[in-house]
């Protein structure tokens, strides 16, 4: 049906139409646009970057006017060029018919007497129109990068892939391993007084059933367990506040990490309701001022994949390591440990499980760590698998038992002195 002329029409009659096809759309959008035109009241465009480009130098030549004395202009502009043009040829005739009479030798003195005062004028005019640019300063050594061995390159062959950065990734982790410094824990248990291991660890395991059922990434759970470690360490809470603090987290963690997060409704459900959504919102402030909103915590999970990749790891490799990552997230032991050393005590017990060798040296450049600063770790990492499965705990060996995840959490235990001969060596 033919749309009615007019903004008020179609005002008006826009809850008794259909849905416009593509053609009645753009008549409209036409409409729109024509009564916002300058003679209708509306604000004069203007060009955006009038005030930094050479637009307002340029001349509209406006269909109607006449241009008044351009004729005159271009008549004297026409009349001086060909006056300048007759002296020149006066004088190159002048030049040659003198160059004929003199002798070889005078004609080159008077060239290059000519030559020296054109190559002065030359010079001072490139001073003048040159820009001033600083003297470049030579970057200190402590600043240059640092060239990588070319055995220990595991970055050039992904040149063409922009996303991994491969000219700063070595810079990055570096920088994240620098910055775990900020971020060291405490056993910070004593300072709850209603709050004990267990109950951390049972928020845990379902913090991982939550990220199971929102699909979201394991960076997302593990910042939202060091969130809420860093904030049990500065703030008492009672522990019916507990699941208020952990559902927040990965509220917040979600925002920082996921494409699309679940939203704060999403929240309450999975609490079952327990909480207010005031509760929750005030809960996710105090979160961040206590944590002065400084919330990138460099996390095991993403130093273990920068690790892997130094092997050319299997994916069975890489999941085994992230089973055993991910259970060191309920254990209160190791809370204290940075996310680095603790991603590369879990790589080594994974390689020495498959049978891929030890602590080479491309994983020494690369994580900066030796084999006798994973011994520790390695240790407590065994301790925590070696004892009984807690039966109110099964979320994560139930994930890891599945196919897609290759099953590794039903794979035997390596023995602890193998690990200890490995690292020995």
């Amino acid at each position: 049906m033919p749309l009615p002329k007019g903004r008020k029409a179609i005002a008006a009659s826009l809850s008794r139409l259909p849905k416009l096809n593509s053609a009645e759309t753009l008549e409209e959008s036409a409409q729109v646009k024509r009564s916002t035109s300058p003679s209708n009241g509306a604000p004069k465009k203007r060009t955006a970057f009038i005030d930094i480009t050479n637009a307002h130098k340029v001349q509209f030549s406006i269909p109607g006017k006449k241009k008044v004395g351009v004729k005159k202009q271009s008549r004297k502009a026409n009349s001086t060029s060909v006056t300048t043009k007759n002296q020149e040829n006066l004088q190159r005739s002048s030049s040659v018919s003198s160059e004929e009479t003199q002798e070889p030798e005078t004609v080159e003195q008077s060239s290059e007497a000519q030559e020296e005062p054109l190559k002065d004028e030359v010079a001072v005019a490139e001073e003048l129109t040159a820009p001033s640019t600083p003297t470049a300063r030579e970057v200190p050594s402590h600043l240059k990068k640092q060239p990588i061995p070319a055995e220990f390159d595991i970055d050039s062959e992904n040149q063409d892939d922009c996303f991994l950065c491969p000219e700063y990734a070595k810079e990055i982790f570096d920088y994240l391993k620098e910055r775990e410094e900020k971020f060291i824990l405490s056993d910070y248990m004593s300072q709850q007084p209603t709050l004990n291991p267990e109950m951390r660890a049972i928020l845990i395991d379902w913090l991982v059933e939550v990220q199971e059922n929102f699909e979201l990434y394991h960076e997302t759970l593990y910042m939202a367990v060091k969130m809420i470690d860093h904030f049990l360490s500065k703030t008492p809470i009672h522990r019916e506040m507990l699941q208020l603090v952990g559902s927040t987290a990965m509220l917040i963690a979600s925002k920082f990490e996921e494409r699309n997060p679940p939203c704060l409704d999403d929240f309450l459900y999975i609490c079952d309701d327990a909480y207010k959504r005031e509760e929750l919102i005030a809960m996710e402030a105090k979160i961040l001022q206590t944590l002065s909103f400084d919330i990138n915590i460099p996390v095991a999970y993403s130093f273990l994949r920068r690790y892997a990749k130094c092997l050319n790891a299997a994916m069975d490799t890489l999941t085994l390591a992230r089973f055993y990552c991910e259970m060191s997230l309920m254990d209160m032991d190791l809370v204290i440990e940075r996310g680095s050393l603790l991603a590369s005590a879990c790589l080594l017990m994974a390689i020495v499980a498959k049978d891929l060798g030890g602590w080479s040296p491309i994983l020494q450049f690369h994580t900066g760590y030796q084999p006798t600063d994973l011994i520790p770790v390695v240790r407590k990492l065994h301790k925590m698998l070696s004892a009984p499965p807690d039966s109110k705990l099964k979320a994560i060996r139930g994930k890891y038992s599945h196919r897609v995840f290759f099953e590794v959490a039903s794979l035997p235990l390596v023995d602890l002195e193998v690990l200890e001969k490995v690292l020995s060596q």
